[in-house]
């Protein structure tokens, strides 16, 4: 599968700096909050956007991991629906992706 090892190279790399990210946003998801209430209520506020991110994050990660067995395993590039190949073109452009142009939702 030589065609997707580039995809697969990009893959790791975004891999490698979103688990980067997540971990900074654990760190500071963990930080104790300030003793002042108005300062609390903030970094609660902040927490709270914070979270949503980490999920997001959280959940491209294992997109991404996926994608990776995919390749592995040989299965990448093929839809999940159907079994055709997805065209490189949309790999490139979602290279998560399972599913072929025809079957994308």
């Amino acid at each position: 599968m030589e065609e997707y090892d580039e995809l697969g190279q990009q893959l790791a790399e975004r891999l490698a700096a979103l688990v980067k990210r997540a971990e900074i946003i654990e760190d500071d998801l963990r930080q104790p909050l300030n003793d002042d209430w108005d300062e609390q209520a903030q970094e609660l506020a902040d927490d709270e956007a914070l979270s949503g991110v980490d999920e997001v994050l959280r959940n491209e990660i294992v997109q991404i991991r996926l994608a990776l067995r995919r390749i592995e395993k040989g299965r990448y590039g093929k839809c999940t629906i159907c079994g055709k190949d997805i065209g490189i073109q949309r790999l490139k452009a979602r290279p998560i992706a399972t599913r072929c142009i025809e079957h994308a939702v």
